[in-house]
């Protein structure tokens, strides 16, 4: 099998990270509220664990339980059931249902029905009156930021609803931009979002998915910002075709990706994010046959990463997109597996420990299975410590203090 030297491309990536000729974006997913920098931390549980613990909620009535049973069906027979595709799922039928019934309920049913799991939603996310600043990973990655002295000002995509990130960088005062307008109460501003030069020095944060304080302000047909006390919460991209001022910043938030990829010298790194929405799929991979300049980084979790999950598939036909998991990699469409190339020197600015976990020597046995004394084999594989959030932040920060990185594990395996 090919092999990857994690420590070249570990290197790649730092330079790219220190350039100040390059324009730097993030895409953060669901894994990113699941880190946890210490065993006080708070996290948002992982998509499928949340739409687990909402369905058993739901299914306490025995009204909806029924329905739920036959929708679940529904979704997982085209491969795809969590709580987003079921509220597109209800919403769809709220459409088409009429006077009449579907899976047993009547159409106030529906609405009823969706209008709890939204409550079900920020009962079990709104967890940020526990955040406390030196157990957040986000107030670490906030450092960086304020620290990283760009040329150009980096922009944060996320398909979560939490507000992290939003603790994070206003913990550490670093003045950002999401899109809202105002201060008694706060309107969408696609017309903001579209400029590329709208407030050129600060950091942007764009929620594809939406977020806890969004709401649809009915009376004046706009997007709004306040605290979460409606029903009409906004949290994900329908798949319906709502009217303009409803479906407004989905659809900005998704040009103003397609954008930011469409410049020169564009840099995207992923981290927590399964390419498990088309839509986002579909801009990045637009974008980049279009933009020979642009080139994608993918810190993808998964110890098990096959040559033929939908992923791999994906960076095969674009080389500009570059999978680095945990045991393998993906580079110029080229699958293999990490392995250092020699022996790591100590004296390198860069640790490898830091980023990358080598796997114990292999001793030769000899014929009646023991181990030969002093006959270790180095192999240069092992697992990539960065596609954790965790450690990838530490990476991050290593830039910003070299000397001070000390290489012990905590619980959940970050770097202190």
């Amino acid at each position: 099998m090919k092999t990857h030297d994690p420590m070249e491309y570990i290197r790649g990536l730092q330079q790219l990270l220190i350039s100040d000729k390059k324009r730097i974006a993030f895409l953060f997913g669901a894994g990113t509220s699941l880190a946890k920098k210490n065993d006080k931390s708070i996290f948002i549980p992982a998509i499928d664990v949340l739409t687990k613990q909402i369905e058993n909620e739901l299914c306490k009535d025995s009204s909806y339980k029924k329905a739920l049973v036959e929708i679940k069906q529904e979704l997982e027979e085209k491969g795809k059931y969590t709580v987003e595709t079921l509220l597109s799922n209800i919403d769809q039928k709220c459409v088409v249902i009429g006077k009449g019934k579907l899976n047993g309920l009547k159409e106030e049913n529906f609405f009823e029905l969706k209008a709890e799991i939204k409550r079900l939603i920020k009962e079990k996310m709104n967890i940020h009156k526990d955040f406390v600043a030196e157990n957040s990973i986000h107030v670490d990655f906030a450092e960086w930021i304020g620290r990283a002295n760009k040329k150009y000002a980096i922009e944060i995509f996320t398909t979560n609803y939490d507000y992290f990130f939003e603790l994070g960088l206003e913990y550490k005062k670093i003045p950002y931009y999401d899109g809202f307008t105002g201060s008694f109460c706060p309107f969408f501003n696609a017309d903001s979002v579209d400029k590329m030069d709208f407030l050129p020095s600060q950091t942007k944060l764009w929620k594809m998915h939406g977020s806890l304080g969004w709401y649809y302000d009915e009376k004046n047909e706009k997007i709004i910002r306040k605290e979460n006390n409606s029903e009409d919460l906004l949290i994900y991209p329908t798949l319906l075709k709502y009217d303009e001022s409803r479906k407004q910043p989905f659809i900005a938030l998704g040009d103003r990706l397609t954008k930011f990829l469409n410049q020169a010298d564009t840099i995207l790194i992923t981290c927590g994010y399964s390419f498990g929405d088309e839509h986002i799929n579909e801009r990045i991979l637009t974008a980049l046959k279009s933009n020979l300049l642009t080139h994608v980084y993918v810190l993808f979790f998964d110890k098990n990463l096959t040559e033929d999950s939908p992923i791999c598939k994906i960076a095969k036909l674009e080389s500009k997109i570059s999978i680095f998991s945990q045991r393998h990699a993906i580079i110029g469409s080229q699958y293999g597996v990490w392995k250092l190339n020699s022996e790591p020197d100590k004296d390198d600015l860069i640790p490898v420990a830091l980023f990358f976990d080598e796997d114990a020597s292999n001793s030769p046995e000899t014929e009646i299975g023991k181990e030969l004394k002093g006959t270790e084999v180095w192999t240069g594989e092992g697992e990539l410590r960065i596609t954790d959030f965790n450690f990838f932040v530490s990476f991050l920060q290593s830039m910003m203090f070299p000397d001070n990185v000390i290489l012990s594990h905590s619980e959940e395996g970050r770097i202190k």
